[in-house]
């Protein structure tokens, strides 16, 4: 009973040992527990990349049955054991102390996920997952380890680099200290990706400005900058009072990150900062061409993510001409934001796959509030709601941004499969890419 308490209560606990790796070939087993890599015992994912990289290696592990073996490894450098654990980074993820006055997981209801209403702020989840971090919530201690064990890439959302604003935007003393901080990650040459959530009145204009000028002079370590729109929810009683972006406001900051770009790509040869597709669309204005994108550094923040597809989808349509048998109709349903950028694309591949009708259906996020127009927000009652009785033909397709990464449910807590079996139709999530999009349309 004390060993069985002993082994529940560890971390390094292996959930999976790859096939053909060293660990399945000395004996390592799942349910094995990970207790030390030469003699030092192993905090977290970041320590334990960082040991297993050597090519000696001195492997502490308990069995299930309590016993201890020290396994020698000679391999070749940086080649992986094969191992996986239970927690994939071993240690307990660290919660943001911040209240981000945008913060948009105050802004929830209740009823959804439960892991929606956690608030992470950890430098591990940002190097393996690529997660934004404020670095307030970090120690000294914590900055060293980011140093010494080259955590890099590493994400972060900087919003502002004026010490007393920041403070003030994420209602942390320690939020001032940000610009410090990554001047010494600069120094130690870790290469950093930043974000910064725009409040009109808040931090753009000259704060803006100063914002951008204070990043650039850590190029090329600061890698890139992001500036994607506040996401203002329906459930915002007692919070800040933020304003949303219209058409003039976007415009406004398109136009000023249009003169930037220009001026950074003459100084440091790259464009620098991006802005999220939500701009363009909400100012009604052209998209930056593919080439602009300089290799959509932070095509997950957003930022260029219409480009890539329509470019994706060209080229697929290239190699591709169908004539159908017969009639098939298809639909797709997808937010207000990317609803007339997805019936053009639909437009292109009705005519060259013959005989496929497509039917689009725009859905109004009444489930947040209708200003959230993304389609990686709406959720499954949403879609029950505005498509329950419509001509959704032989299937229906959903971005996969819709869906939990790794799981089949919608931020609404709804499974796939219930949506199903309320719209009684098969329900195909397709990836952000054109490719997969078109080929589930085509089926």
């Amino acid at each position: 009973m004390t060993l069985e308490i002993k082994y529940t209560e560890m971390r390094n606990v292996i959930s999976n040992i790859q096939k053909n790796s060293i660990a399945e070939e000395i004996g390592i087993e799942k349910g094995d527990i990970l207790l030390s890599i030469n003699n030092q015992k192993i905090q977290d994912i970041i320590e334990y990349k960082f040991l297993i990289s050597d090519e000696y290696l001195e492997v502490e592990i308990q069995k299930r049955n309590g016993e201890i073996y020290i396994y020698e490894i000679e391999k070749e450098y940086d080649e992986d054991l094969g191992i996986e654990f239970i927690n994939p980074i071993i240690d307990k993820a660290r919660s943001c102390r911040n209240k981000c006055i945008f913060c948009f997981i105050d802004q929830l209801p209740k009823g959804m996920r439960k892991t929606l209403y956690f608030k992470d702020d950890d430098s591990r989840l940002s190097f393996l997952q690529g997660n934004f971090i404020t670095l307030t919530n970090m120690s000294e201690d914590d900055i060293q380890k980011m140093i010494k064990y080259r955590i890099s890439p590493v994400n972060i959302s900087v919003h502002t680099t004026d010490p007393n604003l920041r403070v003030k935007m994420l209602n942390n003393k320690n939020a001032g200290k940000i610009y410090d901080i990554m001047k010494k990650l600069a120094e130690a040459s870790i290469d950093m990706n930043c974000q910064i959530v725009l409040c009109p009145g808040v931090n753009d204009k000259e704060n803006l400005d100063r914002t951008l000028l204070d990043l650039s002079k850590l190029y090329p370590h600061v890698k890139s900058v992001a500036i994607v729109p506040v996401g203002l929810t329906k459930f915002r009683e007692g919070l800040y009072n933020l304003k949303e972006f219209d058409k003039e406001s976007s415009k406004y900051v398109i136009d000023k990150i249009t003169k930037f770009q220009k001026k950074f790509l003459e100084t440091l040869g790259t464009r620098f900062v991006f802005l999220s597709d939500e701009f363009y669309i909400m100012a009604k204005e052209k998209m930056p061409d593919y080439e602009s994108y300089e290799g959509f550094p932070q095509i997950e923040n957003g930022v260029g993510l219409i480009s890539k597809f329509e470019r994706d989808v060209d080229n697929y349509l290239k190699k591709t001409f169908i004539k159908l048998n017969k009639e098939k109709v298809v639909s797709i349903a997808t937010g207000e934001s990317a609803f007339e950028f997805i019936k053009s694309i639909s437009c292109k591949v009705m005519k060259n796959i013959q005989g496929l009708k497509i039917n689009v259906y725009k859905i109004k996020n009444e489930y947040f509030g209708e200003s959230i127009t993304v389609s990686g927000l709406i959720t499954a009652t949403d879609l029950i709601k505005q498509l329950k009785g419509k001509d959704l033909g032989s299937r229906l397709i959903i971005p996969k941004s819709m869906l939990k990464s790794d799981e089949d449910i919608f931020l609404d807590n709804m499974t796939l499969d219930e949506l199903e079996m309320k719209l009684n139709i098969k329900v195909f999530p397709a990836k952000n890419e054109g490719k997969d999009f078109v080929k589930k349309m085509i089926g």
